[in-house]
């Protein structure tokens, strides 16, 4: 036993070291974050990000998630400036985020949004802002693509956005998620010139016309560009899938992906680290009195034949007596 503790207490230095060390090579990287995070006027901001889409069909539901610390007592949403809500973690200590639902989108829940995290006395930063978008408001814009939807890479296209009812800007989606909405303004219509094209630029595209930065219409009819790569390359088919079933605008995503916070990964190791070592000293306080118990038993034992076999030799000398010494042994 004394050797199992000697090894747990090794274990035990050696995982505190390295921790040690680990701060100290963080300090001596970075000296303004290290200090920032021992002595914070104020946490790290939270991460947020909302699912299933940045845009959201009207009537549809969006839910915002908020990302802090595991110390996290209280959570608040802000919408366009001002507190919309908050939330207390349902287990302390066990999560470190919430969610705030918006069951129903409409143009009066669609905007700029940011997210504060409270732990003890201590308010975090703003997260980055989070622009909600609704759709599926007034008409539906037609999209077309010049000269053709069939061009040979080098060639430059122009897609043409026209929506009827009166509004100055548009906006051009390529689906897929590395996709990032293009901004074009004019009178009823808005062109999108791109080149020279590459094969990059295959896809399927949609259009939308905006009455305000966070209120858009129906999305348009897709279109599909196929471009013909170098002289090998006898295909105009697209890359990627442009079936029209697969388009759906609740699901088009563009959202922030979710990061982890090197910080609160830190704070995870740490915790881990000292479960671990809670766990092995348990198993060294139950372990203690078993080991003791076995080795009082095996002494026992071992007495006990050392005895019987000294009988056994006193009864082979003396065949006609009995002693009271070996009469317990028979």
């Amino acid at each position: 036993m004394p050797s199992a503790l000697a090894a747990l207490l090794f274990l035990g230095l050696s995982l505190s070291q390295g921790t040690s060390t680990q701060k100290r090579e963080s300090f001596l990287q970075s000296p303004s974050v290290w200090f920032e995070t021992k002595y914070p006027q104020t946490l790290s901001k939270p991460v947020i990000w909302v699912k299933p889409s940045f845009m959201i069909p009207e009537g549809k539901l969006a839910i915002i998630w908020c990302q802090g610390t595991h110390e996290a007592a209280e959570y608040q949403l802000h919408f366009e400036g001002g507190l919309s809500a908050f939330k207390r973690p349902k287990s302390p200590g066990m999560s470190n985020r919430v969610k705030f639902p918006i069951p129903s989108m409409t143009s009066q829940t669609a905007g700029q949004y940011r997210c504060f995290y409270r732990s003890g006395e201590l308010w975090s930063e703003p997260s980055d802002p989070l622009d909600l978008v609704v759709t599926g408001l007034y008409d539906t814009p037609t999209l077309s693509v010049q000269p053709r939807p069939e061009v040979i890479s080098g060639e430059e296209v122009t897609f043409r956005c026209r929506l009827e009812t009166a509004t100055s800007t548009f906006f051009l989606l390529k689906e897929g998620r590395s996709s990032r909405p293009q901004r074009r303004y004019g009178n009823i219509q808005a062109e999108f010139p791109m080149g020279p094209v590459s094969t990059a630029h295959r896809g399927t595209y949609r259009c939308f016309g905006s009455y305000n930065t966070h209120a858009w219409s129906f999305p348009s009819e897709p279109v599909k560009l196929l471009v013909k790569g170098d002289a090998g390359d006898t295909t105009f088919e697209p890359t990627e899938h442009t079936s029209s079933d697969h388009w759906d605008s609740y699901m088009l995503t563009t959202e922030a992906q979710f990061q982890e916070d090197p910080v609160l990964w830190g704070h995870n190791a740490q915790n881990l680290l000292r479960i671990g070592l809670v766990f092995l000293v348990l198993v060294a306080l139950v372990w203690l009195p078993v080991e003791n118990w076995l080795h009082r038993k095996k002494l026992q034992e071992r007495a006990s034949r050392a005895s019987r076999q000294e009988c056994r030799r006193f009864r082979a000398q003396s065949p006609g007596e009995m002693t009271e010494r070996c009469s317990g042994h028979r």
